[in-house]
């Protein structure tokens, strides 16, 4: 066995990575999330990322390649922190492909001062993790689970004519304005804050990661670089009085594909008990079912114990189909 750096720019070696990644997404995960390979193929041809580094690697027998690894290294902040990712062909299992990559995985974590390194898993609902080879997997290399949340999935289309009747913002003295790819100047300064203020509220357990401070430049180059492989819809809520936003919602949709996901729904604490949050999931879910009715199911991933969330998401028609595991190592 080798293992062996990948240059996902070039053509053969991004299909070989990508093919295995969707291999093991089928096998172990009906319901899984899935990037589509235009999605991933304009992602891996982009210009270096100032704020992250993706290193690939591939174990090969004899040229054939059997199990893939990502390690993703944030470069401006929480430097003691690494994303990882492993896979192995279904066919290619318990012949220590995973062990192999994730000693290479942990020389890589090593020589950039990495300290923690965390990595997710999907389980069907009601399977234990101790249980999933996964999770054995993780515990033998001193993997613990850290945070747990629900993936939702609400397949299209979706009827919500009852809460579309029971939400109007106006009296409330609300606007929703939307966007795509790129937020109106007029909103990018309150925008930038509202993205801050969801990093630092997203409930993420005890995972070993400091928020960050998204200003606008570092927005306004998030925006470009999402763009190439996803198609953004944007809602925000406006307070007609004094034009402060009071929250927003996001959706992904990957070019190419047939899926959407629900990135960030924020109320700003201030603007609570409006139904802000479902006012705005409708208005992003308008958008889908007007100009792109071809998608066939929203992904989303809500921490069990946010019932506020869990309710808006239950409203809608939402249901929990996987259990995702941050499974973290610090040394």
């Amino acid at each position: 066995m080798e293992i062996i750096g990948v240059d996902v720019r070039d053509e053969k070696a991004r299909q070989e990575f990508y093919a295995i990644e969707q291999e093991v997404i089928r096998h172990d995960l009906p319901h899984g999330w899935e990037r589509t390979y235009e999605s991933f193929e304009q992602w891996a041809l982009l210009p270096d990322n100032p704020h992250r580094r993706t290193i690939h690697l591939a174990a090969t027998v004899e040229g054939t390649w059997v199990g893939t690894a990502e390690v993703g290294l944030s470069l401006q902040d929480n430097p003691h922190f690494a994303e990882v990712e492993v896979a192995v062909r279904p066919a290619a299992r318990r012949d220590g492909v995973g062990r192999t990559l994730f000693e290479r995985v942990e020389a890589i974590c090593a020589e950039n001062g990495r300290t923690t390194l965390c990595g997710e898993i999907h389980l069907r609902q009601g399977d234990d993790l101790a249980d999933s080879a996964a999770g054995r997997f993780g515990s033998r290399f001193g993997f613990e689970s850290v945070h747990q949340e629900d993936h939702l999935v609400l397949d299209l289309p979706a009827s919500v004519d009852h809460l579309a009747g029971a939400v109007d913002v106006s009296p409330s003295g609300y606007d929703i304005v939307l966007w795509g790819e790129h937020c109106p100047d007029e909103y990018v300064e309150d925008f930038a804050m509202m993205r801050t203020q969801m990093a630092n509220d997203v409930p993420i357990g005890e995972i070993d990661w400091e928020a960050v401070v998204i200003d606008t430049q570092r927005l306004r180059a998030g925006e470009s670089r999402v763009a190439k492989g996803w198609i953004p819809i944007v809602a925000a809520a406006r307070r007609r009085a004094d034009g402060v936003m009071g929250g927003y919602s996001m959706l992904l949709l990957p070019r190419g594909g047939e899926l959407v996901m629900q990135d960030d729904t924020l109320v700003m604490p201030q603007h609570r008990g409006h139904r802000l949050g479902t006012a705005l999931k409708l208005a992003t879910l308008g958008v889908v079912r007007s100009q792109y009715p071809q998608r066939t199911a929203i992904h989303t991933w809500t921490e069990p114990d946010n019932h506020a969330m869990q309710r808006t998401n239950a409203d809608f028609g939402f249901t929990a189909r996987e259990r995702l595991h941050e499974l973290q190592r610090k040394r």
